[in-house]
């Protein structure tokens, strides 16, 4: 994927007879994007870094993007938030080159390939950005999750035993997936598989 080829945003994606429009969030998105959140079921959180229910979080992620440490893009059907991803990356830390890639799609809007197009869009914009790893964390029964990371050409890396805790108090392994994306491409081109096809 060349540089030339990031898409531009808002557009609009079909997604079998349902439509969505991909955008950046902005201020004034918080009041949808908490919406979102607290319908989403208590266990598809546990991969994020914070509880994104929360206003709290809410103003300090859309701070983040204020000053340039994450890109966020939401899919919306009419006025809802249905999708969001998130691109975390930290240029001051020693992995400058690596970013986090945060997907999370509401139960109304699965099995549709949204999860599959905000991933791919999003890992677009963070290649374009000079990122040469991107890593996704998840829980190893989220097993869609995992499958269409694995399809897009990622591989688990780590698996960290019961490292993140429910509201409940149990705990739960997370699972590290990674994608070198020169090495992707590299492995891509041998096989004769368009570009477009890595994020």
């Amino acid at each position: 994927m060349s540089g030339a080829s990031v898409r531009t945003y808002p557009r609009t994606v079909a997604l079998g007879v349902t439509e969505v429009e991909l955008r950046y969030m902005r201020g004034g998105d918080e009041a949808a994007v908490l919406a979102f959140a607290r319908a989403l079921p208590p266990h598809d959180l546990l991969f994020l870094p914070r509880d994104i229910t929360h206003p709290k979080v809410l103003e300090a992620w859309r701070s983040e993007i204020e000053r340039g440490a994450m890109t966020s893009l939401l899919a919306f059907e009419g006025a809802e938030v249905v999708g969001c991803a998130t691109i975390a990356r930290d240029p001051l830390s020693w992995s400058p080159h690596v970013a986090e890639l945060r997907v999370v799609v509401a139960r109304t809007a699965r099995g549709k390939g949204l999860g599959r197009v905000l991933s791919t869009d999003a890992g677009e914009l963070a290649v374009a950005s000079g990122v040469e790893k991107l890593v996704a964390h998840m829980t190893p029964d989220q097993v869609g999750a995992v499958t269409v990371f694995e399809t897009m050409g990622y591989r688990a890396e780590a698996l960290l035993r019961d490292h993140v805790r429910d509201s409940d108090g149990v705990k739960h392994d997370l699972v590290i997936l990674s994608l070198d994306v020169d090495r992707f491409r590299t492995r891509a081109a041998a096989y004769g598989l368009a570009e477009s096809q890595a994020p």
